[in-house]
């Protein structure tokens, strides 16, 4: 959904149900740069509405809200849509559940509100860019504290040698250009490598990915690109 102009502004749909939350996240993150807060809504069932009428880039979704919450809200929003936002689940709440709750929606990002705005702007404009993925607090605990099996175990498997190699990349949060300045190819078939990566995981998105390379013993806690990038 984001525009072909580089220069363009990433829009973004700001749904939380305290008023002076919303009304606050609308002032200070219109004011970083390249962003543009097309609107706000109260609850899930308005951030349903209003995304699909505002087609925003990204819509920032609390997950408790009145009527219906962030979650679902964010799986009808997904659902059947040919090209739906990107959607960062905000919240006040460190809660495991919410992440993965969340990730299982078809989230793309999640983040605390205590966070400082400019954090949260960059994790909407990552988002935006699909290049690289929120990886918090929570979501590390939960894919470490989680038993892990095999490699061998990775859904609808047969990953080449080099794919794997891009999955543990994408699990350090390096972006497609980062992973193609490390392993010496060119940005496009870096970024070919992650779609096969995804699809050969039937993954959502890089943080799904993520998380099944983790609960698979693909990737180990603590794993660190390795240097000369």
């Amino acid at each position: 959904m984001i525009a072909s102009d580089a220069a363009a502004p990433v829009t973004l749909l700001i749904a939380d149900d305290d008023d002076i939350t919303r009304s606050g996240l609308r002032v200070l993150l219109g004011t970083q740069p390249g962003l543009s807060v097309l609107g706000e809504a109260a609850d899930g069932v308005e951030a349903v509405e209003r995304a699909r009428r505002l087609r925003p880039d990204v819509v920032l979704m609390d997950v408790r809200m009145p009527r219906c919450n962030g979650i679902e809200a964010t799986r009808q929003l997904l659902a059947g849509e040919a090209d739906p936002p990107k959607v960062v689940m905000i919240t006040t709440f460190e809660n495991d559940g919410y992440v993965t709750a969340a990730l299982g929606a078809g989230a793309s990002g999640f983040v605390l509100k205590r966070l400082p705005v400019p954090q949260i702007a960059e994790a909407v404009r990552v988002v935006a860019a699909g290049e690289a993925i929120l990886f918090p607090a929570a979501l590390r605990r939960m894919v470490t504290a989680r038993p892990r099996g095999s490699a061998e175990a990775l859904p609808r498997a047969a990953l080449t040698a080099r794919e794997e190699e891009v999955l543990r990349l994408m699990a350090t949060g390096l972006s497609n250009p980062e992973i193609a300045e490390l392993l010496t190819v060119s940005t496009e078939t870096a970024k070919t490598h992650v779609g096969n990566v995804l699809t050969k995981l039937g993954a959502q998105n890089r943080t799904h990915a993520v998380v099944i390379a983790y609960e698979s013993g693909l990737v180990v806690p603590g794993f660190r690109a390795p240097p000369g990038s």
